[in-house]
């Protein structure tokens, strides 16, 4: 369906490798969200009067058309997740490694990542001008009886991907969970020399016992204020805020986001190209009811450093993938829910968020994918402030893009349609 007014629209479409997907697309922005996961293979703006997209397609990504077998494929990709997984998708019940939790089998990045969607209706909103469609998932147990119900949106005359996940708990018991949006940029807009800035002001690495020991240049389970002085392993200081060529290192730091800020953010510009990525969410000083807060910004910056399939062509090959994650979540690193609910806190902020006996929560995010002109914003952001209809951003100078920072479309949406 089109609208001529603004030239929204949404479409349903079979992708690479024969996996359902729907497009929506206005002037300014397309998004391909596929069935499989929630992927988001696509989040394309306008560069040049060119389509330009900014997230990750793996090299290793499976276009066979065939369902992931564990003895077919896990000698090379290792999970399901791997087998699917293109650039931004949601983790909830569970961000970090699959592991036993419950009494269950929790897959890695939880079920919303590893099971389908099910797509069920899309249309145009007359009063706003927004196009969405609506998809559903149910986990598989009864340990672990949760449901989600998922919007996608987009806004005439915006760069912007709105998505609301209403998380409902049809248990008798109150669950602690996860949650995290796994953004990931690579080729063609993420470069050496993009700037990243982030709303956390205290950051952390892991510590030592997880998946980065062997592949990290920073040092494990060390704290720090600024990403421009990371903590080497073997010593020094590393800018992580500007991002280099593929390095031969992986690594992961997490910040804590302050209680103060209204805003939750994640930020990359290109300043080759003149575009920005920025991700938004409802932060901690803004929190309603029955908001899923992300409290974290996470850094995975997979610049090499994993020579070992599917990262790498064969075992002790070389790690072939660049790209880095820009990653919002309510989480304890990404080492899993059972690890977030032993932590409790990290840097002063819950690890979990409490989805009540026969309640519910709802998670609503956005990801802008613009242009902008001059040099405000080339060597990064400082803050953000959300306006009514305007993200307003601070480099050099003051650079403001149209928004909805507030998500007043999108809960006007879910009141009808979720």
């Amino acid at each position: 369906m089109d609208n001529i007014d603004n030239k929204s629209s949404v479409s349903r479409v079979v992708e690479l490798g024969g996996r359902e997907a729907t497009v929506l697309e206005n002037s300014g922005l397309r998004i391909m969200v596929d069935d499989m996961g929630g992927m988001i293979p696509e989040c394309s703006g306008h560069h040049s009067g060119e389509w330009i997209n900014a997230h990750w397609m793996p090299w290793f990504r499976s276009n066979s058309g065939q369902p992931y077998k564990d003895t077919e494929h896990g000698s090379f990709w290792k999970a399901n997740l791997l087998y699917h997984i293109a650039g931004s998708f949601p983790c909830i019940p569970n961000f970090g490694p699959g592991h036993i939790v419950d009494g269950v089998s929790m897959p890695p990045h939880g079920w919303t990542a590893n099971q389908k969607w099910r797509y069920v209706t899309n249309d145009l909103d007359e009063q706003s001008g927004a196009v969405w469609f609506l998809s559903v998932m149910e986990s598989p147990t009864k340990e672990n009886p949760l449901s989600f119900s998922k919007l996608d949106v987009l806004l005439p005359h915006q760069c912007v991907h709105y998505t609301s996940i209403r998380v409902r708990n049809r248990g008798f018991q109150d669950l602690d969970i996860c949650a995290a949006w796994h953004n990931d940029l690579g080729a063609p807009f993420l470069s050496q020399g993009c700037r990243i800035s982030a709303s956390a002001e205290q950051w952390i690495t892991p510590p030592p016992g997880g998946e980065f020991d062997t592949t990290t240049r920073l040092a494990l389970g060390a704290e720090f204020s600024s990403l421009e002085k990371a903590p080497l392993l073997k010593g020094g200081k590393a800018d992580l805020s500007i991002v280099p060529a593929p390095i031969g290192y992986t690594d992961f730091a997490t910040g804590a986001v302050p209680k103060r800020k209204p805003l939750t953010w994640l930020a990359a510009i290109n300043p080759y190209i003149k575009m920005a990525y920025i991700t938004f969410n409802t932060g901690p000083a803004a929190a309603g009811e029955d908001d899923i807060i992300l409290n974290f910004n996470n850094l995975w910056m997979q610049y090499g450093g994993r020579p070992f399939t599917p990262w790498a062509p064969y075992e002790g090959g070389p790690d072939l993938t660049y790209c880095l994650g820009m990653e919002n979540s309510v989480s304890a690193y990404a080492y899993g829910l059972e690890f977030a609910r032993e932590t409790q806190q990290l840097l002063g902020n819950q690890t979990t968020v409490k989805i009540p006996s026969l309640g519910q929560k709802t998670l609503r995010s956005g990801v802008l994918f613009a242009p902008y002109e001059g040099t405000g914003l080339d060597e990064g952001i400082s803050s953000i402030k959300a306006e009514a209809e305007t993200l307003v951003c601070i480099g050099k100078e003051s650079v403001s893009f149209s928004a909805d920072p507030y998500f007043y479309v999108l809960r006007a949406l879910e009141s009808h349609h979720v």
